[in-house]
């Protein structure tokens, strides 16, 4: 099974261009959330459409998670990175995690990216 990710509006087009072989779809596409969507209802969407969010959002999106899950809500999962990510970077982490995806990994979690090594 390979993901399917949903890029947050402050994102990048180009990300979405270096990925043509993944199904990826960024807010205010025809078929995504429009523009100026709420973060909650963000995560609603991509827990009844099976996306994975991708943002540099560290502000918001870590609460909101917290209370989608409290009133039983799930999510795919969310990759966070920093404000200041390369689109190379984007592209990279996201190949990866294209490539070697686990559900279980990615379920109710937020991941924060790139990842440091050990």
């Amino acid at each position: 099974m390979r993901p399917r990710f949903l890029l947050d509006e402050h994102l990048k087009h180009a990300i979405q261009e270096q990925l043509p072989e993944m199904h990826v779809r960024l807010i205010g596409d025809e078929d995504a959330p429009p523009l100026g969507t709420p973060d909650p209802d963000i995560l609603v969407w991509i827990e009844h459409n099976n996306y994975i969010l991708i943002t540099n959002n560290r502000t918001t999106i870590p609460s909101h998670l917290t209370e989608h899950l409290q009133v039983g809500g799930h999510v795919p999962g969310i990759l966070c990175f920093p404000q200041r990510t390369s689109i190379g970077t984007y592209v990279k982490e996201l190949r990866r995690i294209w490539n070697a995806f686990t559900p279980e990994r990615h379920q109710d979690v937020i991941l924060y990216l790139p990842e440091k090594k050990r």
